[in-house]
């Protein structure tokens, strides 16, 4: 008996290590070894004066490491992969560099698979190289921001329907027109002393727009006054292009491919005067091309015409491509696009194109999440209040969980920039305010997860008595985001 149990052992671990040397012996196989950023083969990566980061994929199909030569400044947040056989299927590593306060620098990295080597040459401007470099890039900007707020319900004010006259009105009428009172910088200092670090600008612009589409100068400079208190209260500033899109009767900023050259034309001229108004400011301030853009007839669902997406992506690199022609500090301002909708859904992150840019690390990408749909929203309609979920469970954390999932991979992996969720909420009160409370804490945990964070669509204090009458949720969102 003995016996046979030692020749079991024997030939257990005789096996162990026949087992062993076939696993080393593939991994030590590889016959391809590629690295890439955003699916095209590099072998060099070059950073600004700034910290920044970059996703790099491998393509192997061999188990693969990486290395930096200097990890002082060049650092890699993963150094070791599988390798696959699908010739597509990457792996990835996320490549940052911290600030450079001296000279210009070099090192390498070296990836390697089997009897593979690829050596990856990352460069890093140096003080004084160009003036644009020591604007922070689009990694800089995200990973700089806490939490978000939106200043909604505003600028953004757009009168469809023929219950407001807005004839002969004033900037600040305007302003007012949906309820929410005169900005003040007390109203900005509130928002940031809270912890909001990040206050979003919705700006709608095609009421204030002449015939000939330019904007009225009145109303440009109100919209900088705002401006101006959001950079004062030491907070990020997203300035953007709100309700030109979206299904209202007036709205004519559409993701329509038909009539592209006359939107393009009227786009572009607005973006043109935005970006040369504030091209001095500095790198407080983002720009984003515009909000959530629909198709001719509104769809709010992925679009029948798939030329939808195309006329997005046509949109937004007329956005890149004006911004950067007016120079000043809009040659590396940051700049943030959507998909269509600023949904998350399979079809429309897959329509989605990143525009090119001349300057790279200076992209960056947001959607908008309210979901699950009927738990963060309320509805008037009673037959849609059937649909109404009033706790937060297991299911809730599921599709937030798919969304953060596939976000990541179109935004971080596919197209290696920084991304945010531009607005998100529980903004319907049907659920108790203990369920919001752990929607609240549920979304920061992904946002750390994820290295990322969001900007709540307003409300949560009332701005005219500066009384924070939802400040459970404030609490839950600062408490879980430390």
């Amino acid at each position: 008996m003995r016996l046979k149990n030692i020749f079991s052992i024997t030939l257990f671990l005789l096996l162990g290590f026949i087992i062993q040397g076939c696993s080393d012996s593939d991994k030590a196989d590889a016959t391809r070894l590629t690295v890439v950023r955003n699916n095209a083969e590099i072998n060099q990566l070059t950073f600004s004066v700034g910290s920044g980061s970059a996703i790099i994929g491998i393509q192997s199909d061999g188990d693969w490491t990486a290395e930096s030569s200097d990890t002082t400044w060049c650092k890699l947040a993963v150094h070791a992969g599988y390798g696959y056989a699908d010739s597509l299927r990457n792996s990835y590593t996320k490549v940052s560099v911290t600030k450079n306060e001296g000279e210009a620098r070099q090192t390498t990295i070296t990836v390697k698979a089997g009897g593979l080597t690829k050596l990856i040459t990352v460069s890093q401007k140096g003080t004084g190289t160009d003036p644009g470099d020591t604007f922070m890039s689009a990694f800089t900007f995200v990973d700089n921001m806490v939490i978000g707020y939106n200043l909604g319900n505003t600028l953004d004010s757009n009168p469809y329907g023929d219950w407001w006259n807005p004839e002969g009105k004033t900037p600040v009428e305007w302003e007012t027109q949906w309820g929410q009172p005169e900005t003040t910088q007390e109203i900005i200092d509130a928002i940031a002393a809270k912890g909001f670090n990040v206050i979003r600008v919705p700006v709608t612009w095609g009421p204030h727009m002449d015939a000939n589409d330019n904007v009225d100068p009145a109303w440009m400079n109100r919209v900088e006054q705002v401006v101006k208190m959001v950079l004062q209260a030491k907070c990020y500033c997203i300035l953007n292009v709100q309700h030109d899109s979206g299904d209202a009767a007036n709205s004519w900023l559409r993701a329509d491919l038909s009539k592209y050259p006359e939107i393009s034309t009227r786009f572009k001229k607005l973006w043109q005067q935005i970006a040369s108004h504030f091209k001095n400011y500095d790198d407080h301030l983002a720009f984003e091309a515009f909000n959530e853009i629909l198709s001719a007839s509104g769809e709010w669902g992925d679009p029948a015409d798939a030329s939808c997406y195309e006329a997005v992506n046509k949109l937004e690199q007329d956005f890149v491509d004006v911004v950067r022609a007016t120079g000043g500090n809009n040659e590396f301002r940051n700049l943030l696009v959507n998909p269509y909708s600023s949904g998350s859904t399979d079809a429309r992150l897959a329509g989605m194109q990143l525009p090119q840019d001349k300057h790279s690390n200076h992209l960056m990408c947001s959607i908008h999440s309210y979901d699950p749909y009927w738990f963060c929203n309320d509805s008037n309609d009673e037959t849609a209040q059937q649909y109404y979920i009033t706790v937060f469970n297991d299911d809730c954390k599921k599709e937030i969980d798919a969304i953060f999932a596939r976000v990541h991979k179109r935004f971080s992996e596919d197209f290696g920039v920084p991304y945010f969720y531009g607005e998100f909420g529980a903004i319907g009160t049907h659920p108790a305010m203990n369920e919001r409370i752990a929607y609240a804490k549920y979304m920061v945990s992904k946002f750390k997860a994820y290295n990322t964070t969001g900007l709540w669509w307003m409300g949560l204090i009332d701005r005219r008595s500066l009384n924070w009458y939802e400040s459970e949720i404030v609490d839950a969102l600062m408490n879980g985001i430390k």
